[in-house]
């Protein structure tokens, strides 16, 4: 168990976390989230013991062993598999010594060791992480030095993984995975047998890979059960008895207050006001939630174009003469959002240079309209920003006629206000880095939004943001993500690039998601999955309807019930002198009406499933 007891810690002077405590029970997988800048990489740092609190103490379990992903792995010789074995020290150090050692009794010692500590499945293990991770069976066994620095994070990350620490702390690992990658350690994470912290702002691994939330926010520290979505209702449920608690003490301080000045001067009434300027005083002030200031991006509009936007006719593209792709017959009209799926290699990053003219084509006809303007924005380029100037001195070489008073508008309408629109970016946070990328790909208004990864160091309320953006967008997007939620709320069409073509994939994201996770089942799994099921009858299929329809009046009927208890909690005269004990039955029946909700909405997705099985 991890236990956080009133910890106190400062940078330069300005508190990232006071006196915050929260215990953490053995074998529980948390995600830790808040805002960029709150403190949470700090919080890691702080468990580690790499940085000196101020205050307070942070307690594990007696050699209980912490591990996390390394900066990078070296570019060295040392092929991937063996990079990740080497990370399991104890099994590395029995094997060295078992080479060294003449003595047979040590030798039987170190097997019987190594057999308890199941050394000899290691190989397959690791090679079954890296796999999951995106390198082949060839490629783990090429050295380090083949690949680059965001591949061999992905080795670090596989290495923490197979070393399997009692508490294993990932600071935002999907933001050097592909959809494919991100969804692997998201069932990976579901079965890791220690504790789990995670800091992340992909909701879709907060909801389906953790089972509490720990938030870090206004200095302190706050667990909560349940993923994500659970979390964001128990948070705004929370935030609506404090308001409604702090309006129904600014009232009665109002009161107070206003007997005190009437009668202040009156003799007769002397005692009693001065008694009520000592309840004033004595008042502890309950101060209702702020609510934080809203994130946005504000894309330039591009003007309408007659369609399509880029036509292609049996074009193929590649490098040095070998073609990656060919025979791609694809249309893009401006109002399309195309999601681009398959795994990494396959051709995404050489389609998307294709469209945005960065790669010219090797063969076959690619029209595209004359006026056409493509805003193009990569990982990478957030790494190529001048890190010695200013958001605005980049600004003002692609805008040097505009006025600064324009240019400062513009950063403000991608949440870069003006202390930030003066620091120098290597300064800035990764977060407002890619916030300044975004604007600088679309500053042009451009007609074709090329997006690869954009979510990566983003926190979840600027994801938030992207989405309403893109979706009010007017031009045409084109999106390269592991974030599902983002593909998901965006993507209204997906290709998948595939054995050197490209072609529309009919299914949903969430097929593809499950097609992805069956990789790797065993094979007698994969027979059962390719067994048919029997057509269920008429009747059968009758009654699963009418399951689907009863649990979705019942979900109605509880959210009906929720607002209710909401409004009712909201009321000041709950709160009146007196009135505790009510108060506390009636956020006990809100809490109970959440609990059944979320329940009753698992029962409904589960009958739709069933239904649409059975409908299939």
């Amino acid at each position: 168990m991890l236990r956080i007891n009133d910890i106190s810690y400062s940078v330069e002077g300005r508190p990232l976390i006071e006196n915050a405590s929260v215990t953490i029970p053995t074998g529980h997988k948390v995600g830790i989230i808040g805002r960029n800048g709150a403190g949470k990489t700090t919080l890691f740092k702080l468990i580690r013991g790499e940085l000196v609190l101020e205050g307070g103490a942070i307690t594990i379990p007696a050699r209980a062993r912490i591990g996390g992903v390394a900066q990078e792995v070296p570019g060295n010789e040392v092929s991937l598999i063996d990079t990740v074995l080497a990370a399991d020290i104890e099994r590395a150090e029995l094997m060295a010594e078992s080479d060294a050692t003449s003595d047979a009794h040590r030798i039987a010692e170190i097997h019987a060791r190594l057999a308890d500590i199941d050394a000899w499945s290691a190989e397959g293990r690791a090679s079954s992480i890296l796999r999951g991770l995106g390198f082949t069976y060839a490629e783990q066994k090429m050295p380090c030095s083949a690949f680059s620095g965001g591949w061999r994070m992905r080795v670090a990350l596989a290495a923490v993984l197979f070393s399997e620490p009692d508490f294993l702390l990932l600071d935002e690992p999907t933001n050097y995975l592909d959809l494919e990658g991100a969804l692997w350690l998201e069932a990976y994470l579901g079965k890791y047998p220690h504790t789990v912290l995670i800091i992340s702002h992909d909701r879709e691994l907060l909801n389906r890979a953790v089972g509490a939330i720990l938030h870090l926010d206004e200095r302190k520290l706050t667990y909560y059960t349940g993923p994500y979505d659970q979390f964001v209702r128990q948070r705004s449920a929370k935030r609506a008895v404090q308001a409604a608690a702090a309006k129904k003490q600014d009232l009665q301080r109002a009161h107070l207050q206003s007997f005190v000045d009437r009668f202040k001067a009156k003799a007769s009434k002397a005692k009693q006001a001065q008694s009520r300027v000592k309840m004033l005083e004595r008042m502890t002030t309950i101060t209702a939630p702020e609510d934080a200031a809203r994130v946005k991006f504000t894309f330039p509009v591009p003007e309408e174009l007659s369609p399509p936007i880029i036509s292609t006719e049996d074009v193929s593209v590649g490098y040095d003469g070998k073609a990656i792709l060919s025979r791609l017959d694809l249309r893009i009209d401006q109002d399309d959002r195309i999601a681009l799926l398959g795994r990494n290699g396959e051709g995404k990053s050489t389609l998307a240079k294709l469209l945005s003219d960065r790669l010219k084509p090797m063969g076959g006809d690619m029209v595209t309209s004359s006026k056409l303007r493509v805003g193009f924005f990569a990982q990478h380029q957030v790494d190529e920003l001048f890190i010695d100037e200013t958001p605005l001195q980049h600004l003002l070489r692609e805008r040097p006629l505009e006025g600064q008073a324009r240019l400062r508008a513009r950063l403000a309408g991608f949440g870069l206000g003006s202390d930030q629109a003066d620091t120098e970016v290597g300064r800035l946070s990764g977060g407002q880095k890619a916030r300044l990328s975004l604007l600088l790909a679309t500053l042009p208004a451009p007609h074709l939004l090329i997006l690869d990864e954009p979510t990566n160091h983003l926190d979840i309320e600027s994801r938030e943001a992207l989405v309403e953006a893109l979706t009010a967008y007017t031009g045409a997007v084109i999106l390269v993500s592991h974030d599902m939620h983002l593909l998901s709320m965006v993507a209204d069409r997906l290709w998948l690039v595939k054995d050197g073509h490209v072609a529309p994939y009919e299914e949903d994201l969430q097929t593809y998601r499950k097609m992805l996770l069956s990789v790797d089942k065993p094979a007698k799994d994969k027979v059962k999955d390719k067994a048919k099921p029997k057509r269920p009858s008429q009747d059968a299929v009758k009654a699963l309807r009418s399951d689907v329809r009863k649990c979705e009046e019942r979900v109605q009927k509880l959210n009906d019930m929720r607002e209710k208890l909401a409004k009712k909690l909201a009321s000041p005269t709950l709160y009146e002198d007196g009135k505790a004990d009510e108060a506390a039955v009636w956020q006990k029946k809100y809490s109970d009406v959440m609990n059944a909700q979320d329940r009753a909405d698992a029962m409904w997705m589960k009958a739709l499933e069933k239904l649409e099985k059975a409908e299939a």
